[in-house]
């Protein structure tokens, strides 16, 4: 298991970002979503959680395959998501499924994501944000949404924050060291914890999710600030009744993809080929040693791990 804190400052309030959230995700998950992939949205709901209380439930599957390097596709079958729940108690957030919160992924029992967020209004020099431990500083990444690399195809002049500027609010363009004084500024704590248990290629495939989870931070917070003057001024009530609207539109995009390209809008997709990471001899003929497993129909829930694609 491989946990990292990553800690993303953004040029505005906690309260301010409660809007700003919901709406980055609504519009970033119908921007990413077509081909066949993407994000479906199958729940948003009011809930009540058994640890936390009364909060906001999402349930999502996220159609990815292509974003899988080639080696890791020879043990996923050609067609298939992630499922992912997501509890809102604003100013902290848990995504991850079932009673223990993590995303994970049917055919893989032994994977499995989990996100812990708190949202405060400080730069980041909260050592202890979720109260039970420090976090050690060599596990403690700072992602600046100024300066730090996103992917090529990602970038898009109108979010570069060295050149933007809020009409609204005059805040902007950010500068080198912007951190250090910017007013206001809040930050997004986020714990990721990513599990793979499978011997030979455990360390490789969680140091590619990480990866990918820093890109969608990264690329996620950048458009939260540079969109600013679309959703600064909204309600709540109107920020999810946009919610609502984008999740039908985002839905519709990828069930029309996946229609199109032959694959059914059923309730699990269909997979073309299937490898349990409990079957050892199918392992063992591609070279990959296994280490002991449980009989895969207790192993379904996955690892009580502590620990949201869509960035939060």
């Amino acid at each position: 298991m491989l946990m990292k804190e990553y800690r993303i400052c953004m040029p505005l309030t906690v309260d301010e970002y409660r809007i700003g959230q919901l709406y980055m995700i609504s519009k970033h998950s119908c921007e990413q979503s077509g081909g066949g992939e993407g994000v479906e949205v199958v729940r948003n709901e009011p809930d009540t959680h058994p640890k936390h209380g009364p909060g906001q439930l999402t349930e999502k599957r996220i159609y990815l395959n292509s974003k899988l390097p080639s080696w890791a596709k020879t043990f996923v079958p050609r067609f298939f998501y992630v499922t992912e729940k997501a509890w809102n108690f604003y100013p902290y957030t848990i995504t991850g499924p079932c009673a223990y919160e993590c995303m994970c992924v049917s055919f893989l029992p032994r994977f499995s994501i989990r996100i812990e967020t708190r949202f405060e209004n400080n730069n980041g020099k909260n050592n202890n944000v979720f109260g039970d431990k420090p976090t050690p500083a060599e596990s403690v990444s700072f992602l600046d949404i100024l300066s730090d690399p996103i992917p090529e195809k990602q970038y898009k002049e109108s979010e570069d924050l060295s050149i933007w500027q809020s009409s609204k609010t005059g805040r902007g363009p950010l500068e080198k060291g912007w951190r250090e004084d910017a007013q206001p500024i809040m930050c997004s704590y986020k714990r990721v914890q990513c599990s793979f248990e499978v011997y030979g290629i455990q360390g490789r495939t969680e140091e590619f999710i990480h990866k990918n989870i820093r890109d969608i931070l990264l690329v996620g917070h950048r458009q939260a600030v540079a969109w600013l003057d679309e959703w600064h001024g909204m309600s709540l009530e109107k920020v999810r009744e946009y919610e609502r609207e984008l999740q039908e539109k985002t839905n519709s995009k990828v069930k029309s993809s996946q229609n199109s390209t032959g694959l059914p809008a059923a309730t699990r997709p269909a997979f073309s080929r299937s490898i349990s990471v409990t079957d050892e001899r199918s392992l063992k003929k591609m070279g990959v040693t296994t280490t002991a497993m449980s009989d895969p129909s207790t192993s379904l829930q996955p690892h009580n791990i502590r620990l949201h694609s869509t960035p939060e």
